[in-house]
């Protein structure tokens, strides 16, 4: 779904549900917390999903198959349906109920899920807002109208309905391997979308008194039973949207005879629908490198003017889908085009349908957008399988599989605005790329928004900019989410929450795990290792259902990066990038530094090297009769050092003996001119937001070159709040910028510069000397220094 980024500053926000603890393994010290590995925060590998990211030997997953009828009565704007299900219990469990969703009770005031948010007195109102407040609620009349719930035989089922979701109770134990028939005939009164809101419903034009209807949601739906929730039959408020079941779907639309059908699938009857005409332009279009109109916009205006009282069925089936949507109307136009999926060769009709009031814009954009979006998500996830692609201008925003609702309308003189045209390119690529996430890539949208909403975000971001280098993206590059990032933290949750408890649901759902992605892909990983990692997730989890674990263990396994940081950080905290140049401290070397003299140091030979406390263990050890230490057994093993350690190597400890250190060297004429332009930046930086980002700078010198040095985010694993870099140049630095690619979206970019010229700077000198000689002492060698064999005597 396409939201709109609104960041509002409110004052206080306080809510209760599940969001994931960032548990922290050493609070209160500067280091071990934020480079700990996720361990216990993320669930325990099993059978069904392993360490690595994958699906286990043992995974599964349940599938409902559904043959759907329905009637749509446009005088009366009802939808009448119904329905055979037949779900396969693929699960190692026994169930004696199943779980299905009744979505279009959320239009209904008696029967919806309930959550209410607070309100407040408005300052102003319109006359059609202002109605006095019913005590009790009355019914409005929307939602599902159960008429029968039967199975195979037509024997009634027991069922009960709570809000939202319906429970039929089986008639008998439905085993593992086993398969339910059921049929469930219902009706409902279809919405005014553009009243009521919500994702399906009707959308009436005045002008010509036609009705535009975009049917989701529209059928009792299969519930998802999970290895890692059971049920996921959480209610359906409005925001928080679906988990469902794969299947193949047979749908037959009765509809008025004028209207045009587009659905998920393929049409298996156009020759029954469709005019000669159009279906001759529909057999053109197939293998047309540009979009072809099937239904023209003379035909379209046509229609508009006659209302048809005849019917028309239309017959639509789809295979391995999550669900079904369906948009009718006679207002359409409709184009479309052949396009190849290079990676698979795929050829997949690309189509849209729209009224003549986005005539201008959608015949242009909207059919070549879906054929770049489908080629491009291929090339960046797995290769688009699917027979067709669709995007319908219903002023919306909202995806299916295969079909998609969008919007963009021109003036009524043809013309458009640049932001008007932008908005329909986003929102086009946006729903349309939602065919992989979450169509395919099938994730709980109920309760992780972000998993289809953030990575299909970030996908439509790599997707917008191989559509126009020039395009506006607003969601994606790293810049865009500081604003968000810089809230007061009772303004902000974690991405890891439940999507019912976000206050910010655009900027928390879509734009932070977007951009956490994009950083990962430009500034964390590289491109080339990004790549591969998010193309496995995609291919290991297509067809099933990821939770947040699968990608962030198929993120690290595909690539051999420790990401564990980036993901407490991001995606399980709320802290924002602040890093700032606190000091810098320049140097130069003193090339006439006096060398040091050699000197004589005094010592005494070492006294036994034994422990000045016998601890508990040792004691019991010597007392122990049954324990024979292997020194005791082994003469050659009873050297010097084992009779010293006992008294019986007598040494001199109080003599004292004498070693000279080794003098250094004034630096001679080479090494000056060698060194004579060095200077040294120790850069010290502060952590002052507490999301730790790699470290990437540039230097401009006063020659006015520049140099770029970036360190990773490791440097702040043994200390989180501050480190320093030291850094020696032949040159001068004149300044040196933090960030300057803006890749990190540190949300202050003031404390992020130091100039020679500013405040900021500590100047210094540090000693030079010559060396001697290469090398130094080997470890384990000789000191120089006489050792106790040597002072007995016994060497």
């Amino acid at each position: 779904m396409k939201l709109k980024v609104v960041i509002l500053s409110l004052s206080v926000f306080a809510y209760t549900g599940f969001t994931a603890q960032n548990i922290q393994n050493n609070p209160g010290s500067n280091h071990g917390n934020k480079f700990e590995q996720l361990g216990t925060i993320l669930p325990t590998p099993n059978i069904y999903r392993t360490a690595s990211g994958a699906p286990g030997h043992g995974y599964w997953q349940n599938r409902a198959d559904y043959n759907i009828t329905a009637y749509l009565d446009e005088d009366k704007r009802n939808l009448k349906g119904s329905e055979t299900v037949t779900y396969y219990n693929n699960s190692p469990d026994d169930l004696d109920y199943i779980w299905l969703q009744l979505d279009e009770n959320e239009h209904s005031s008696v029967r919806n899920a309930g959550y209410d948010a607070s309100s407040v007195l408005r300052p102003s109102t319109t006359d059609q807002q202002l109605k006095a407040t019913e005590l009790p609620v009355k019914d409005n009349g929307y939602g599902v109208s159960l008429e029968k719930v039967t199975d195979a035989s037509g024997n009634a089922l027991k069922y009960t309905v709570n809000k939202t979701m319906m429970r039929i109770d089986l008639p008998k134990v439905l085993k593992k391997g086993e398969q339910f028939v059921f049929k469930v005939d219902w009706n409902y009164n279809i919405s005014n979308r553009m009243k009521m809101g919500g994702r399906g419903g009707y959308e009436n034009f005045p002008a010509d008194g036609n009705d535009l209807y975009t049917m989701a949601q529209w059928y009792p739906r299969m519930c998802v039973y999970s290895d890692f929730q059971g049920w996921q039959n959480h209610q359906f408020t409005g925001r928080g949207e679906f988990a469902l079941v794969f299947g193949d779907f047979k749908v037959s639309m009765n509809v008025p005879a004028d209207h045009i059908v587009g659905g998920t699938g393929e049409c298996k009857n156009y020759d029954q629908v469709l005019t000669s005409d159009q279906l001759s332009r529909y057999r053109k279009a197939e293998n047309a490198a540009e979009p072809i109109e099937i239904v023209t916009l003379d035909e379209a205006k046509k229609a508009e003017k006659n209302h048809s009282k005849q019917r028309k069925t239309w017959v639509f089936e789809a295979k391995d889908v999550r669900d079904f949507a369906w948009t009718s109307s006679r207002k359409f136009v409709w184009d479309g085009m052949r396009v190849t999926i290079p990676e698979n060769n795929n050829k997949v009709m690309a189509m849209s349908f729209y009224p003549k009031e986005s005539y201008g814009l959608y015949r242009k954009f909207s059919t070549k957008a879906v054929a770049h979006t489908i080629k491009t998500y291929s090339e960046f996830t797995i290769p688009y399988p699917y027979p067709v692609a669709q995007s319908v201008e219903a002023a919306n925003g909202m995806e299916y599989p295969m079909i998609c609702f969008n919007f963009g309308r021109t003036e009524k003189d043809g013309t458009y605005s640049e932001g008007t045209k932008n908005g329909m390119l986003g929102v086009i690529i946006h729903e349309v790329g939602h065919n992989f996430f979450p169509m395919i890539i099938n994730s709980d949208e109920r309760q992780w928004a972000w998993m289809d909403e953030g990575l299909n975000t970030f996908t439509e971001y790599l997707t917008e900019e191989k559509w126009d280098n020039k395009f506006p993206s607003k969601r994606g590059p790293a810049w865009t989410i500081v604003d968000y990032m810089k809230l007061p933290k009772d303004q902000l949750e974690p991405i890891m929450s439940n999507s019912e408890n976000i206050v910010q649901y655009g900027p928390n759902a879509y734009s932070k795990p977007a951009t956490g992605l994009n950083i990962l892909r430009e500034t964390i990983m590289g491109r080339e290792l990004f790549d591969k990692a998010f193309k496995t997730y995609a291919k290991r989890w297509a067809f099933k259902h990821p939770e947040p674990a699968d990608l962030f263990r198929t993120m690290e396994d595909a690539s051999g990066e420790d990401l564990d940081w980036f993901w407490r950080g991001w995606f399980y905290g709320t802290d924002p990038v602040d890093i700032a140049i606190d000091k810098v401290t320049v140097a130069v070397p003193n090339l006439e530094t006096d060398p040091k003299a050699a000197a004589e140091v005094k010592y005494q030979v070492e006294k036994p090297l034994v422990n000045s406390f016998e601890d508990l263990s040792k004691i019991r050890n010597r007392e122990d009769k049954n324990i024979k230490f292997y020194v005791d057994g082994d003469k050659d093993a009873q050297d010097f050092y084992y009779r010293y350690d006992r008294g019986q190597e007598k040494v001199d400890n109080n003599k004292e003996y004498t070693v000279k250190t080794e003098a250094s060297l004034r630096l001679d004429a080479k090494d000056k001119e060698k060194f004579k332009n060095i200077t040294g930046y120790q850069i010290d930086f502060v952590n002052k937001g507490g999301l730790v980002m790699p470290i990437i700078l540039e230097f401009t010198f006063e020659d006015g070159s520049k140099l770029y040095d970036k360190s990773a985010a490791q440097i702040w694993r043994l200390n989180e709040q501050k480190v320093s870099k030291t850094y020696y140049f032949e040159k001068k630095v004149k300044s040196i910028q933090l960030d300057p690619m803006r890749e990190t979206a540190d949300i202050d970019t003031t404390n992020n510069f130091w100039s020679s010229t500013g405040s900021g700077t500590e100047n210094s000198k540090f000693q030079l000397f010559k060396q001697k000689q290469e090398g130094g002492t080997v470890r384990g060698g000789s000191t120089g220094k006489v050792n106790p064999m040597q002072a007995s005597g016994k060497s």
